[in-house]
């Protein structure tokens, strides 16, 4: 850590890793390695840094560090059918303890080609998942409101893995609304952002705008899952 505050990315960030998606090799990846670390690993540590600070004065219950909370370049390749080494972005993930693993979550992802911000509760146990989409039903109006400050930002739901029918214990529900947030996977919302987010310190007012419009949503959800969790450690102990 060198203690410098978060003044943007790199200027080579996204070139990088763009030339890195044509160059999937450890050798140019070595190669060219002082301009990840300048350019895209520094800044990102300093983002964390900056981010987990900022969270603390406003005492909002996420944080982040750079050791717990950030992705590896390396891809892991050994179950997925694509075996290219390297991933082609840099994302982090903010959370109330900084582990990447709790649900409630505030994401950052860079990429040349798709850059977004994104928040909510990914891939949930499937208890987990049916509690929260009982408690949309049982509380609708509410769980409307929280949503309010995070549409006000422009994101929205994330939809490109949600299921085709209406999952089993709620074929009753036929409001149409109701029935679209019934059938997501992920309660996850998104928006994406250009490279001018990258310079100066706008991406990191962007989190900083991003945690505070979400603590009415992620509020919603931790009073869900967080009994249905404790339940289940308390049954494998």
């Amino acid at each position: 850590m060198t203690g410098a505050s978060y003044t943007g990315f790199g200027d080579k960030a996204l070139p990088f890793l763009k030339a890195l998606g044509f160059h999937q090799n450890r050798e140019w990846f070595h190669d060219n390695k002082a301009i990840f670390e300048e350019h895209l690993n520094e800044p990102r540590g300093r983002l964390i840094d900056d981010l987990a600070a900022r969270l603390a004065e406003r005492r909002i219950p996420l944080t982040c560090a750079r050791k717990t909370s950030t992705f590896r370049i390396n891809r892991d390749v050994r179950f997925a059918k694509e075996k290219h080494p390297y991933n082609t972005h840099v994302s982090a993930v903010v959370t109330r303890s900084g582990a990447k693993k709790d649900q409630g979550l505030l994401y950052v992802h860079v990429s040349p080609d798709d850059s977004f911000l994104a928040v909510g509760f990914y891939a949930m146990e499937p208890d987990e998942l049916r509690a929260f989409r009982e408690a949309i039903v049982a509380r609708k109006a509410q769980f409307d409101e929280a949503l309010k400050p995070l549409l006000g930002l422009g994101f929205a739901f994330d939809r490109e893995d949600s299921l085709k029918r209406t999952p089993r214990g709620f074929e009753t529900v036929d409001e149409p609304e109701l029935v679209d947030l019934l059938r997501l996977r992920h309660l996850t919302l998104s928006r994406r952002f250009g490279p001018d987010r990258l310079k100066g310190t706008a991406l990191l007012e962007d989190l900083v705008e991003l945690a505070e419009a979400a603590q009415p949503m992620l509020s919603f959800g931790w009073r869900v899952t967080d009994p249905v969790r404790a339940a289940r450690d308390e049954l494998s102990h």
